[in-house]
């Protein structure tokens, strides 16, 4: 058996996530800063989340045709630090939409197609798939904590530069994955809407679907939020870093953890709890103890949340499927349930206020619970 290419991997993570890192809380404040509203930075920032609908399935049926999933990683790499140059020349609105979608519609092609090959490169021991993805968290961490500190004492401008060398990092090592051989599945003839018709297949998309759109006004507006309750950068990435650290730990536990419990019992309480932490960051954010435990919350609501559902994907989407399962996870879970996350948070944040906005992310990991306890069974 080759052997596992580690740092390969874990390097490409890194880079992908130092990306997110600088983007994701960040990005939203250099709108702001060219006079975009509440809106228009929510549909701005949906950007990232709308290609991913459609962009990561048809890379992935692309991979899954072609066989080479780490090529097209390549090329997408190429395409999206090609693109994203375009935030240097322009300022308006549309300018930024057009460059933001051919940006999002490249990037989002890299992660659905290294998390299979990474799991083909894992085989059977996908309980390890945590000790790969915890560098992309720790890119993260670094990303969110530097440029919080950078942004306290420099123009908002030098985040166009920061995330040009994020965006360079994935291009350079996504030449160093390997690709991975794909195993032959008793699955491979049949029609990959096969098993997205099956019960609890079906019911794991949907409540993926709640779960991010749940989150879709802390990825747009956690940062606007604490700096408008008097916190500063520098704080405000020491608690994006929090999160992000605790996601970590669960990530290193993550074999244990599957080990313990089901599949069904992890991803339960992962939707429980974000009822609970959406609640507590949308009715209590001037308490800063609070917060910190809301950020806490994020190792469940996302680290072992994501780790479940990837495990859940790699067991229903087997063989030549694995690229398909992934991109669709991607699409339906990510792509339109951050879009829709996203544009709704943008729309009710002026209306009904950031509290009731929080509510609603509350109400949406609920029934998100209620689905997981419902009908999500994984045959062991």
């Amino acid at each position: 058996m080759p052997r596992f290419p580690y740092w390969r991997l874990s390097s490409f993570y890194f880079f992908y996530f130092a990306f997110v890192g600088a983007f994701s809380p960040y990005w939203s404040l250099y709108l702001k800063s060219l006079d975009f509203s509440a809106s228009e930075i929510g549909v701005l920032m949906s950007l990232l989340m709308v290609t991913r609908i459609f962009a990561p399935t048809l890379w992935g049926w692309m991979a899954d045709s072609g066989g080479k999933r780490v090529g097209i990683v390549r090329i997408a790499a190429a395409l999206s630090l090609a693109s994203y140059f375009g935030v240097f020349l322009g300022k308006s609105f549309w300018w930024m939409f057009g460059v933001m979608a051919l940006l999002s519609f490249f990037w989002s092609a890299s992660l659905p197609l290294v998390e299979a090959t990474t799991l083909s490169h894992l085989g059977d021991s996908t309980a390890r798939y945590g000790r790969v993805r915890l560098w992309g968290s720790i890119g993260f961490i670094l990303a969110v904590i530097c440029i919080g500190y950078i942004l306290d004492v420099a123009e908002v401008r030098v985040l166009l530069w920061l995330v040009l060398g994020t965006l360079a990092g994935i291009l350079i090592f996504s030449s160093y994955i390997p690709e991975a051989e794909t195993a032959i599945d008793h699955t491979d003839k049949l029609p990959v809407s096969k098993t997205l018709k099956r019960p609890e297949v079906a019911a794991l998309f949907v409540a993926c679907f709640l779960m991010v759109a749940a989150h879709g006004p802390f990825y747009t507006f956690y940062s606007l939020y604490l700096v408008a309750h008097g916190y500063s950068k520098g704080a405000i990435g020491w608690l994006w870093a929090v999160g992000v650290i605790c996601e970590i730990a669960v990530f290193i536990g993550m074999p244990r953890i599957m080990h313990r419990f089901s599949l069904p019992q992890i991803l339960g309480m992962s939707f429980l709890l974000a009822v609970i932490r959406f609640l507590l960051i949308g009715w209590l954010v001037d308490s800063l103890g609070v917060i910190v435990f809301a950020q806490i919350l994020h190792a469940a609501t996302f680290g072992a949340y994501h780790a479940a559902a990837i495990a859940a994907i790699h067991h229903f989407f087997r063989g030549r499927h694995q690229a398909k399962g992934q991109a669709l996870y991607t699409s339906l879970t990510f792509g339109a349930g951050g879009t829709f996350g996203a544009l709704i948070s943008g729309y009710l944040w002026d209306f009904l206020g950031a509290s009731l906005t929080f509510s609603m992310a509350s109400l949406f990991a609920l029934l998100g619970f209620c689905l997981i306890n419902w009908k999500f069974r994984v045959e062991t």
